[in-house]
This record gives structure tokens, C-alpha cells and sequence, in this order.
């Protein structure tokens, strides 16, 4: 009776102190990483009702460089329209990556390990936008969306700030970021993913707040300024407030009209010409325009806005 007892004991605390997840998933195969990995994987859900990520809470440049080519991800090959994109994504970025000497090496390591992170934002954004298109279409029929699909679509309508019904305006604003202009963006913003705010508040793309609440203070902020740059608990979540500040913000009504217009006329969302209209996103103007375009021509960007995530066969593509 003693040893059940402790026996019980045991297994409650191990229940407290590792709670079940709150949700499910289908099983995926393992990858096995080295034991000396001085890390543990770690699982984490992207969006409720959406699969698992592939998460490692803090790699280092080793271990992403060895986890790239076991899965065989290289950039070159992604630029040229011949390489896959996998499904991994890393919670934070190496606190090493600093001290990777040669650029290129940091560059692409840098890259591979956001690229992903844009391509399941926007993966999750189209998908929204079908079913947006599927509930339009049954509505002109004249069919009356259960309860379910009716909350979901309100529930659009105000995530976006549009109104209720308006459902040209939701398709404005719930539409891509071009993976270009977003790697851009965030190699400028994050210090090439050697920041502070990178590294400890997991803030790609510097976004301004003037809350007090999980936000991290500038260390050279102007005299009479109050702003703070958010942080966030995990890269995915970065890049999803910026998707959302494009998408919502009255500063970039311009940027969202032109992206509409593309889509209207049939052309690809084009990540340098998007930039010019982000001209309100930085202090520096049009100098930032300029910056960011030069990185999108300088790294050959926007070979990667046709770039798509790759699930691979059964069983070929693992989780970490």
C-alpha cells in the first residue's frame, strides 16, 4: 500500500508540473537530433484548430544549420524555383547568431529560418479568405449560414476593422504580405535577427506600442518619446502582428489598395512595388523605402514570393 501510494504521488505531481496539452493532434514521425543538443524540442500550436508547428524554443546556429541540410532546405536552390520549404518553425532565433562571421552564412540562415514563418501566415490568411469567399457565395444563394459560420465571419469583421457585411472590404484587408517584402522588413528591422529586441522579446519587425504590457523599452529613444517595441512569446506570433498592422493600419490603406489592384488585374502581389507605399512605417521615409527595396534586389527576394510550404510524402517530412 505504501509503494501504490507513492506510487500515486508520483504521477500526480508529474501531471502538475507537465499538464496534458488542451489539444490534439495526429501523430507525426520524429525526427531524432543529437543527444549533445544542448535544447529540447519543444511543440507548440500555431492557431487553434491548425496542426502543430515544429517549434525548438532556442536553437543555436548549429543546430539550424544541421537541422536545414538534414532536411535538405537550401536557400539557393529555393531562389532558383527548385526547393521545398519545410514545415519548421523555430521559436526563437539562435542568441549566437551574432558570431556567425561570414555574411552570406548569417544571411541564410537568417532567411531560412523566417521564411517559413511568413509562408505559414500567409498559408493561414488564404485559407480564410476562401472560406470568407465560400460563405459570400452561399449568402447570394440565399442560403442562411448556421451559427457556427456566422460567428466566425463577425468574428472576421471586427479582427480586420470592417463593417458588419462588407465583404469587399474584409477581402482588402485579409490578404498576403509578399514573403520579399516581409524578409526585408524583418533583416532591417531585427539587425539581420541580432537585435535586443530579437533576442528577447522575439520582435522581427520592431513594432511600436504605448502600452506597458509585454513591450520592451528602446535603449536610444528620442528625448519626450514614449513608444515601447512589443514583444511577443514566439517569432510565429511576430510575424502574424505584422501581418495584422499591414493589413489593418489606417497608415496603409495605400499599400492594401494596391495589392487589391493586383489581385483584380491578375498580376503577382509584387513585394517591391508594395514598398514604396511604406513610407509611414519608419521615421526615415522614403530613405527606408529605399533600404528595403535594396535589400528585396541585393538578396534576390522575390524569387522566394512564389515560394510555397511542402508537407513531402508520408512519413518524409518530420516534426521536431
Amino acid at each position: 500500500m505504501v509503494l501504490i501510494a507513492a506510487l500515486i504521488v508520483v504521477l500526480v505531481g508529474i501531471t502538475i508540473s507537465d499538464p496534458p496539452a488542451q489539444a490534439t493532434s495526429a501523430p507525426k514521425a520524429s525526427l531524432r537530433l543529437s543527444a549533445a543538443l544542448p535544447i529540447a524540442p519543444k511543440r507548440t500550436l500555431l492557431d487553434r484548430g491548425s496542426v502543430l508547428d515544429r517549434a525548438i524554443a532556442r536553437a543555436t546556429t548549429r543546430t539550424l544549420s544541421d537541422t536545414f541540410d538534414t532536411l535538405g532546405y537550401d536557400l539557393d536552390s529555393v531562389l532558383s524555383g527548385n526547393g521545398r520549404v519545410p514545415r519548421i518553425f523555430f521559436a526563437s532565433l539562435p542568441l549566437d547568431l551574432a558570431q556567425v562571421r561570414e555574411v552570406r552564412v548569417r544571411k541564410s540562415i537568417f532567411f531560412k529560418a523566417v521564411l517559413p514563418l511568413i509562408l505559414q501566415i500567409n498559408e493561414e490568411t488564404l485559407a480564410q479568405r476562401k472560406r470568407v469567399w465560400d460563405l459570400s457565395y452561399r449568402m447570394r444563394l440565399g442560403q442562411r449560414l448556421d451559427a457556427i459560420d456566422s460567428l466566425w465571419l463577425t468574428g472576421r469583421f471586427d479582427h480586420y476593422g470592417v463593417a458588419p457585411g462588407d465583404v469587399d472590404g474584409l477581402l482588402n484587408r485579409m490578404d498576403i504580405i509578399p514573403p520579399s517584402l516581409a524578409l526585408a522588413q524583418s533583416a532591417e528591422e531585427s539587425g539581420w535577427g541580432t537585435s535586443r529586441f530579437v533576442r528577447e522579446g522575439n520582435a522581427l519587425f520592431g513594432q511600436w506600442v504605448f502600452s506597458t504590457n509585454r513591450h520592451m523599452t528602446p535603449a536610444q529613444r528620442d528625448k519626450g518619446k514614449t513608444h515601447r517595441v512589443k514583444a511577443f512569446g514566439a517569432l510565429i506570433d511576430s510575424v502574424r502582428a505584422y501581418a495584422d498592422n499591414l493589413n489593418t493600419h489606417r497608415a496603409y490603406a495605400a499599400f492594401r489598395r494596391d495589392r487589391a489592384n493586383m489581385r483584380a488585374r491578375g498580376r503577382p502581389i509584387d513585394g517591391m512595388a508594395l514598398a514604396g507605399r511604406l513610407t509611414r512605417y519608419s521615421e526615415r521615409g522614403q530613405r527606408y523605402v529605399k533600404t528595403i527595396r535594396s535589400i528585396i534586389s541585393v538578396n534576390r527576394l522575390r524569387h522566394l514570393d512564389d515560394a510555397r510550404l511542402h508537407d513531402g510524402e508520408p512519413g518524409a517530412d518530420p516534426v521536431i
